[in-house]
C-alpha cells in the first residue's frame, strides 16, 4: 500500500512540475515578445502587469496542450532512467519545442506554420526554460520511486 501511495505522490509532483514548466515557458515567451515589440517592463507602467496577469496563464494553456505528448515521453524517459541533471531537462525542453515546430510545419495549414527564425529560436528557448523549471520543481527527484524500496508493513 505504501508503494501505491508513493506512486500517486510522484504522479502529483510530476503534474505540478508540468504546470510550473508551462507557466515558466509562457512567461518567458511573453517577456520575449514584449521586448521584441519595444515594450519595456517598467515598474510604474500601468498596463503591462495586468496584461501579463491574463496572458501568461492563458498562453500556458496552449503551451501545456501542444507540448503534452512529447513532454510525457521525456518525463517517462527521465523517470525510468532516473535522470536528475538540469541539462537533460533543458535539452528535453528544446526537443519538445522542436517536435512542436515539426508538428506545426506538417499540419498543412499555412497560417499555423512558424516560418520566422526568430520565433523558432524563441520557442526553443521557451522549451529550455520550461525544462529547467520542471527540473527545479519535479526533476531533481526523478526516479526516486525506483531507488527507495517502500515495503508494506507486516501485520
Amino acid at each position: 500500500m505504501r508503494r501505491i501511495i508513493a506512486y500517486l505522490v510522484r504522479f502529483a509532483v510530476i503534474l505540478i512540475g508540468y504546470a510550473v514548466a508551462s507557466l515558466a515557458a509562457s512567461a518567458f515567451l511573453n517577456v520575449l515578445f514584449l521586448g521584441y515589440f519595444g515594450y519595456a517592463l517598467e515598474p510604474g507602467h500601468p498596463t503591462i502587469a495586468p496584461a501579463l496577469y491574463f496572458s501568461v496563464p492563458f498562453l500556458a494553456l496552449f503551451v501545456a496542450y501542444f507540448g503534452f505528448m512529447p513532454a510525457a515521453v521525456v518525463i517517462l524517459i527521465a523517470e525510468v532512467l532516473g535522470r536528475r541533471d538540469w541539462l537533460f531537462y533543458a535539452l528535453g525542453g528544446a526537443a519538445i519545442a522542436v517536435v512542436f515546430l515539426g508538428f506545426a510545419h506538417n499540419v498543412g495549414d499555412g497560417d499555423f506554420d512558424v516560418t520566422d527564425n526568430n520565433v523558432r529560436l524563441a520557442l526553443v528557448g521557451c522549451g529550455m526554460v520550461g525544462g529547467i523549471f520542471y527540473w527545479l520543481s519535479a526533476g531533481r527527484s526523478a526516479g526516486s520511486w525506483r531507488r527507495e524500496p517502500l515495503p508494506d508493513p507486516e501485520p
